[in-house]
């Protein structure tokens, strides 16, 4: 078992990846992830700390069309949600992404859905260009998008560090949460605590 409390200082090739804080995603929102709000104030330490140091800040959003493949109108599983330009679709009020942020756009085509921040967008190629090696990642919701990207990452080459008290599931099936972190750890990705990462 991975030592969640030792300190992990950030260093050069270390990059933030914040994963859909966004609007339709917390208590309220047309997709609310139970205690999705709570994340906020954690990923804000994160970007500080990686604000400080000068390293980069990535964050991913669904960016869907109307009438998107995944709502249920379609056949999807999920209600209308994170349509592109609505209000529902803005990153998380309080959410404090630097000017310098990468933004990513995902599942923006009405076929194709993507969980990935990975997913038929160019975020592996922006990683690499920024110098990006091991990516702290944190967002919603734990056992759809967090797990889908932080799969991805892995199998691009990216070391992974899952910043486990900023995440929450969905838990559609109760347990899925802690389902997909055993999962994503099995893979390789390695916990870590907000609150022991200095920048």
């Amino acid at each position: 078992m991975q030592d969640t409390t030792r300190p992990i200082e950030l260093k050069p090739g270390d990059a933030l990846l914040v994963v859909d804080v966004q609007v339709d995603f917390l208590p309220g929102g047309r997709l609310a992830v139970p205690h999705g709000d709570e994340v906020v104030p954690v990923i804000n330490t994160l970007v500080d700390a990686f604000t400080r140091r000068g390293l980069p800040v990535f964050a991913t959003r669904d960016w869907h069309p109307p009438g998107h493949c995944s709502f249920r109108e379609q056949g999807g599983p999920w209600p209308p949600h994170c349509i592109a330009e609505s209000p529902g679709a803005a990153f998380a009020p309080g959410l404090r992404l630097p000017e310098t942020a990468g933004i990513i756009s995902k599942a923006t085509s009405v076929e194709r859905d993507a969980y990935s921040g990975f997913g038929g967008t160019d975020l592996a190629d922006r990683l690499r260009a920024a110098g990006a090696r091991r990516l702290f990642v944190g967002g919603l919701a734990t056992d759809y998008c967090v797990l889908n990207t932080v799969k991805d990452a892995l199998h691009e080459g990216f070391e992974v560090m899952l910043v486990t008290d900023a995440i929450r599931a969905v838990d559609v099936e109760p347990g899925d949460g802690e389902r997909a972190v055993a999962e994503m750890e099995q893979l390789g990705a390695l916990p870590v605590l907000a609150a022991r990462v200095r920048g």
